[in-house]
């Protein structure tokens, strides 16, 4: 397979980036998009020119890290699909492909394909964890949990914190990430002690971090590789208005 590339490059944050047009040339349809980027990337070193710098880590669909915009969709076309997990075979041989960045203005393009997250970070920091004192662990049947919200906890958890969520929202809104950190600590009896605290702080620092609002429109809930449901949102407003009437 062959196909024609038309990629962001971009040499840092302070310098303006353009598309630049490569071609790959023999492609598997079995290769991954991540290992078709590898491809052209060996080409371009072997001619002594800079390869395209993009994120990558685990290569399995958890870290979130190769999230990229290709022909305008977050980790592209498919759902429920990461760019590394995204297969060749699901292009036309000889397609004309567009990958981008993904564009907020939270989110600074570190390198052509790079981008710095570490607004979610600011955001996890400021409350997306447990610090009360649970003692020892116990037993996985000592503490009774409604179903539901174990399912409910559970998909929330899934959150990879590609940014995809950020990218497809004409607001730039980071409320689906932080909706869904906020959902799998407070459904659960060990984090339900803090819930109050944690709503606020993180959508302060959220908002701080110059994320968009929500308009509900669920772009979000499309393009999230790993299908994280809008309906988290509603109840993150539900306890960040709680929270502000407790202050």
């Amino acid at each position: 397979m062959q196909f024609k590339l038309k990629i962001w490059r971009q040499k840092n944050t302070k310098t303006k980036g353009n598309f630049a047009v490569y071609i790959a040339k023999g492609v598997s349809s079995d290769m991954s998009f991540l290992e078709m980027l590898d491809l052209v990337n060996e080409d371009l070193i072997l001619k002594g020119e800079d390869p395209i710098s993009f994120d990558h880590d685990c290569r399995e669909g958890i870290c979130g890290t190769c999230c990229m915009v290709i022909n305008g969709l977050a980790h592209g076309s498919q759902r429920g699909t990461t760019v590394c997990q995204l297969h060749m075979r699901s292009f036309n041989d000889g397609e004309t492909i567009t990958i981008e960045p993904l564009r907020a203005r939270a989110f600074p393009i570190v390198k052509d394909l790079m981008i710095d997250r570490s607004a979610f970070d600011k955001i996890i920091e400021a409350g997306g964890y447990v610090s009360v004192d649970t003692g020892s662990s116990p037993d996985a049947n000592a503490i009774l949990v409604p179903k539901d919200d174990a399912d409910k906890a559970m998909d929330a958890a899934a959150c990879i914190g590609c940014g995809a969520c950020v990218a497809c929202c004409k607001n730039a809104s980071a409320m689906l990430f932080v909706s869904a950190k906020l959902a799998h600590l407070s459904l659960l009896p060990q984090g339900q002690a803090e819930w109050r605290g944690r709503a606020r702080d993180m959508v302060r620092a959220m908002d701080k971090a110059g994320f968009g609002n929500c308009t509900n429109e669920k772009e979000c809930e499309l393009r999230c590789p790993k299908e994280i449901k809008s309906g988290n949102i509603s109840r993150m407003n539900r306890q960040f208005l709680m929270a502000l009437l407790r202050e």
